[in-house]
């Protein structure tokens, strides 16, 4: 799925700068927080092994980095298939911002995994193996 990626407004953008230190996520951010005003991405979860899934994920729009959203995800279009989950705006902007990566460096729309944890509730091994 091709997406065209515009840049926020730096005002739009400064409000949350304070939550991304390294310089990648910072150079994301802008392309971030627009696919965030947008409030819904469509995409695939390429699972290896297997044909990627499709996905629509659609979320309320808040104003503030600490504001709360609601982000629901459902996979091949089956209402069976939909999850939610709460989390901060500056947490789901950090998500959208992986996106933004898989975007330019593998050409398409899919979360990170840790995203997808989070979503089914999962615990992820560490390396260590806890």
């Amino acid at each position: 799925m091709a997406i065209e990626l515009k840049a926020a407004a730096p005002q739009e953008v400064s409000i949350y700068m304070p939550y991304y230190r390294e310089p990648s996520k910072r150079q994301a951010l802008p392309y971030a927080i627009s696919l965030y005003k947008h409030g819904e991405i469509t995409g695939e979860r390429h699972i290896e092994g297997s044909a990627p899934v499709s996905f629509m994920a659609v979320w309320r729009v808040a104003n503030l980095p600490s504001d709360l959203v609601l982000c629901r995800v459902t996979f091949d279009g089956d209402a069976d298939m939909s999850y939610e989950m709460t989390l901060e705006n500056s947490e789901f902007v950090g998500y959208l911002i992986e996106v933004v990566s898989s975007i330019r460096d593998k050409g398409y729309v899919d979360f990170p995994q840790i995203f997808y944890s989070k979503l089914f509730r999962l615990k992820l091994a560490s390396a260590e193996g806890n």
